[in-house]
């Protein structure tokens, strides 16, 4: 390397942090035996090799990462000779993924970034060596080189003192970095949130400054990177800096809007709508919530903001909010592009996370379609987080749980014992009152009135005689 490399051994005490120990977990192991394979083959080759950027910084603290980068002086051609099975994701840029073991594993060649005109990406680059490469990366925590067969850690641009001192620094002006990748504005937010680190001076400056400039880059990147946010450990300290810079209210109004919306003391004694929602992505759990689930904590009261009412005794009302929130979910996710199943989901989500309120009071046919219903276990688990971050009253929640243990055996949907053919072999004409009956038939199923076909079709015959359907109670 260049002589005025920063050049390391791993620090004492803390010999897993170059080595990988811990890397089992989520598949680290294999990624990193996959990427030292790379490593090898490319320096047999006669070329540099060397983990990069987010792996180094990770290994480093201690955290076992998802992935790991390699980058090299190797062009793209050169690389794609050396290994079978390679996917060209970025050529134009030196990018190629190498796929050994079943495991990707991005391989990058030292470049120099030419000029951005996208806010995203450069128009063009130069090959250089590593030097060079350092200093287009975006903070110096994420610059950082490491051999792995030696655990020297090479550091251009004071990495390793940023991780020390707890400080995320953009590389050489704060503001050129920002304007070169405006994603670099929620990635400082995210790197600080889960890390637990302070932005620094200079870089908080620019980055609030710059923060409008956020909706210049595509919607659905800006997406990937809320939810990311939600889903590493440290939502709350996350979207608390988003709304300190401004980046909130320009990626997400609606949560902003939040603020200073005044609830019930009794029900929220934790404050207005937005402390409550912050209350809420606090208890987001990353192994055991899905992006659907985590939206829908972050979105369950969007609408009370339009929906907020006062009775003339003081009571503080907010009819239709989850009706109206699940529409805005809907529109929140599609503007940040996320899968319609993903939108669906939390939707219904924000939609009911209230039925649990009239839980005692419902029919037993109800109950057991409510506790069936597919995505139960999110909303359940959306109701536990919604009662802890409030008043702490989490009476139906139990209740819920008590009764899904108690019918453990049948909230699963049963097979219908009356068909439609049943009612025309009965007498009765396709037509509208089919559903209707039919769902009565299936409620009545539910209560545990007949148990066989034949049964089924003798409740139909008496409780809705051919012709009078429409007379009929349901």
């Amino acid at each position: 390397m260049e002589e005025h490399a920063k050049a390391a051994t791993p620090e004492a005490g803390k010999p897993s942090a170059a080595r990988g120990e811990g890397d089992d977990r989520r598949g680290g192991a294999r990624a990193r035996l996959a990427a030292e394979s790379i490593v090898r083959r490319l320096r047999a080759a006669g070329h540099e090799a060397l983990f990069a950027g987010g792996c180094v910084r990770d290994l480093l603290t201690g955290r076992a990462p998802d992935d790991y980068d390699v980058a090299s002086s190797a062009r793209v051609e050169e690389v794609q000779s050396l290994f079978p099975r390679t996917i060209p994701v970025g050529v134009h840029f030196g990018v190629v993924l190498v796929v050994e073991e079943g495991v990707a594993v991005e391989v990058a060649t030292f470049r120099r970034d030419g000029e951005y005109l996208d806010h995203r990406h450069p128009v063009a680059v130069e090959f250089c060596g590593a030097r060079e490469d350092a200093l287009r990366r975006d903070f110096t925590i994420n610059g950082m080189f490491l051999d792995p067969a030696t655990g020297r850690v090479i550091d251009y641009v004071g990495g390793r003192d940023d991780l020390a001192a707890k400080v995320i620094r953009a590389i050489g002006d704060p503001a050129a970095r920002f304007d070169e990748d405006r994603l670099r504005l929620l990635r400082a937010i995210r790197f600080a949130a889960r890390l637990r680190f302070e932005i620094e001076p200079g870089t908080w400056e620019a980055l609030r400054r710059m923060a409008p400039g956020i909706l210049e880059i595509a919607a659905e990147r800006i997406g990937e990177e809320i939810v990311k946010t939600l889903r590493e450990g440290a939502a709350r300290r996350g979207f608390e800096l988003m709304a300190e810079s401004g980046l909130l209210a320009a990626v997400l109004p609606e949560i902003m809007d939040m603020r200073g919306v005044g609830q019930s003391p009794e029900h929220h004694p934790e404050g207005d709508v937005f402390m409550h929602t912050l209350a809420c992505i606090d208890k987001i759990d990353p192994a055991r919530h899905d992006e659907a689930l985590a939206l829908a904590v972050l979105l369950h009261d969007v609408a009370k903001p339009i929906c907020r009412g006062q009775q003339p005794d003081g009571r503080i009302t907010f009819y239709g909010h989850c009706e109206q929130g699940a529409e805005m979910t809907r529109a929140i996710c599609r503007r940040l592009r996320r899968s319609r199943d993903v939108a669906e989901r939390a939707a219904w989500l924000v939609e009911n996370h209230l039925r649990h309120i009239q839980v005692r009071e419902m029919r037993l046919a109800t109950l057991r379609r409510f506790l069936a219903e597919p995505d139960i276990g999110d909303l359940l688990e959306l109701v536990r987080i919604d009662g802890l971050s409030a008043s702490g009253d989490l009476s139906s929640w139990e209740f819920c749980q008590q009764r899904l243990r108690e019918l453990a055996v049948d909230v699963r949907r049963p097979e219908r014992l009356l068909r439609g053919r049943d009612l025309i072999a009965l007498g009765h004409s396709p037509g509208p009152d089919f559903r209707r009956i039919l769902e009565a038939a299936y409620d009545a199923q539910l209560e545990g009135e007949f148990g066989s076909n034949e049964e089924a079709r003798a409740w139909a015959a008496r409780r809705f005689p051919s012709g009078l359907a429409s007379k009929s109670e349901t």
